[in-house]
């Protein structure tokens, strides 16, 4: 619902001749010239809103006189440095000239998070690009921006937040135009669109944020294209081009209609599509990781796509290039170096992560679709990774442990194992490296403690997962295999505390971890986003 802007409801009285005459007679030239350059000033202040490529450049000084001029204002925090916001530049810029041309009232605008920390410290800015939704002029409570990176994503998004969930169609060239100019386009065939199907299907298109919806009753829209009766049809510009639902007309068959065929059946892994990936209903990922510059690219694609076919709404299948610097980081999440590529990895990102490995590397279609198979029949088991064993372990302050001789350590009945969980490029890892490595001298002729460490990006263990970097448990010498996480403070003291009580003093049982530092469940998406927190400037 659109939301009108706050009018003064009358103006002052005008003064007669004579009353101005007495206002201003006492007053010096001087006074009057200081009044006059104070109102310029005050006029002038309310109107610096710079804009760059129609979107409005946003300060802690114009930011309240902005949302009071355009009461719907889409605001992205950012900073100079930040890759990722870069890349975003020339979609949002689209974005906000398709809105201004069509004349909306909703703008786009930006704030330089880095200039303007106040600002992005009231709004919880902790990583960049972080998007949020001015609805009505409201400061108070913003909306988190939730869908793609392209200018056709946002300008959806941003026509559901403010208009009605689906456009009503009543010409022929209307539905043509909402179809041509989307990826993806959901029309409803209604008869009566006060029919129950109708409200099914208005009550699924307010749920979806980045896909348009329209609802036409006219019989010329019905006979172009070429549906008999009430229904729904997700039009799409990939694969078939055209899905047309077939069952009940509720708002749960409909959404999952949309869920299953709004995704091409293989998407490239990018900037723009992470938020479609990791946002969808589809929580089984098949990865392909293949260079697109490789010159059997195309036939690995051919093979991939075609297994793809028997799997959609299950499994959705992603191809990653291998090549590109910003994956680089995924690469190593699966244990891959670029020169293994092309290569096949399946991973579920439900409550625990887990990775399968096909046995073959050969990439046809039948293939995966057997790996898929076993997969879907829970006949996989997980792949788990692990570094081989170094020949000097056991020989330094801090032991090192991989996957293949992690059980055999830390389950040794007759000692307490201290293990940190790090990953090499985690920071919080790093400071917390020399206090650890004091720990492993202070306890390195110990009887029965023992100071580890293991590269969690690089080995994994069934019976311990790791959801943040560093991750600090303790496992007590018996034959009970207990686990008990470390919650106490990170310092040589705490760490001594907590050894010396027996892993009483700043533990809590497995499973009840406090704060998490940098994690590991969102790696792969946080390969798309700059997630510095503002804390570390």
């Amino acid at each position: 619902m659109w939301l009108w802007r706050v009018r003064r409801n009358s103006e002052p009285p005008k003064a007669s001749r004579s009353q101005i005459k007495l206002q201003i007679k006492p007053q010096s030239t001087a006074t009057m010239l200081k009044l006059f350059l104070l109102c310029t000033l005050a006029v002038l202040s309310r109107a610096d809103i710079g804009e760059e490529d129609d979107v409005l450049v946003l300060k802690k000084s114009n930011f309240e006189e902005a949302l009071k001029a355009h009461p719907n204002i889409l605001v992205e925090f950012y900073a100079p440095w930040c890759g990722h916001c870069k890349a975003l530049v020339p979609e949002y810029a689209k974005a906000a000239s398709m809105l201004k041309a069509e004349g909306s009232e909703i703008r786009l605008a930006k704030v330089d998070a880095t200039e303007e920390a106040e600002l992005a410290q009231e709004y919880g800015v902790r990583g960049y690009p972080t998007i949020k939704f001015f609805k009505g002029g409201d400061k108070e409570s913003p909306k988190e921006y939730s869908a793609g990176r392209q200018a056709d994503d946002i300008v959806n998004w941003l026509r559901k937040r403010t208009g009605p969930a689906a456009a009503t169609l009543g010409e022929v060239a209307e539905v043509e135009s909402m179809i041509a100019g989307n990826e993806v386009a959901v029309i409803g065939f209604f008869k009566d669109v006060e029919s129950e199907g109708a409200k099914a299907f208005l009550n699924a298109a307010e749920a979806v944020d980045d896909v348009p919806f329209g609802i036409t009753s006219n019989d010329a829209v019905f006979s172009k294209f070429e549906v008999s009766k009430d229904g729904v049809v997700l039009f799409k510009k990939f694969d078939e081009g055209r899905n047309t639902f077939d069952g009940e007309l509720s708002k749960a068959d409909l959404l999952a209609f949309i869920k299953a065929n709004q995704l091409p059946l293989v998407i490239e892994f990018t900037e723009q599509t992470a938020p479609k990936i990791f946002g969808g209903e589809i929580k089984s990922h098949i990865l392909m990781f293949v260079p697109k510059a490789a010159p059997n690219f195309n036939e690995k694609m051919v093979e991939f796509k075609k297994a793809s076919e028997g799997f959609k709404g299950k499994i959705l299948f992603i191809f990653i290039d291998s090549e590109v610097d910003d994956n680089q980081r995924i690469l190593e999440f699966f244990g891959l170096k670029k020169e293994e590529c092309p290569a096949i990895r399946l991973i579920t990102l439900e409550d625990e992560m887990t990775k399968y490995r096909p046995e073959s590397e050969a990439i046809t279609a039948d293939n995966i679709v057997a790996f898929c198979t076993l997969f879907t029949e829970g006949k996989l088991k997980p792949h788990l990774m692990s570094q081989d064993i170094p020949e000097d372990w056991d020989k330094n302050p801090v032991r090192v442990l991989v996957g293949k001789n992690f059980e055999e350590v830390v389950f040794d009945p007759k000692k307490n194992v201290f293990v940190e969980f790090y990953a090499p490029w985690c920071g919080h890892c790093k400071q917390l490296d020399p206090i650890w490595t004091k720990l492993g001298e202070k306890y390195q002729d110990s009887a029965d403690i023992v100071v580890a460490k293991m590269d969690s990006t690089a080995n994994e263990i069934e019976t311990v997962k790791v959801h943040s970097f560093p991750t600090l448990k303790f496992f007590p010498a018996g034959d009970e295999h207990k686990v008990v996480d470390y919650n106490g403070e990170r310092t040589l003291e705490g760490f001594t505390k907590f050894l010396e009580s027996g892993g009483k003093d700043g533990g809590a049982p497995a499973g009840e971890e406090g704060e998490e530092d940098e994690g590991i469940d969102k790696l792969a998406q946080d390969s798309c986003m700059c997630m510095q927190g503002l804390s570390s400037h």
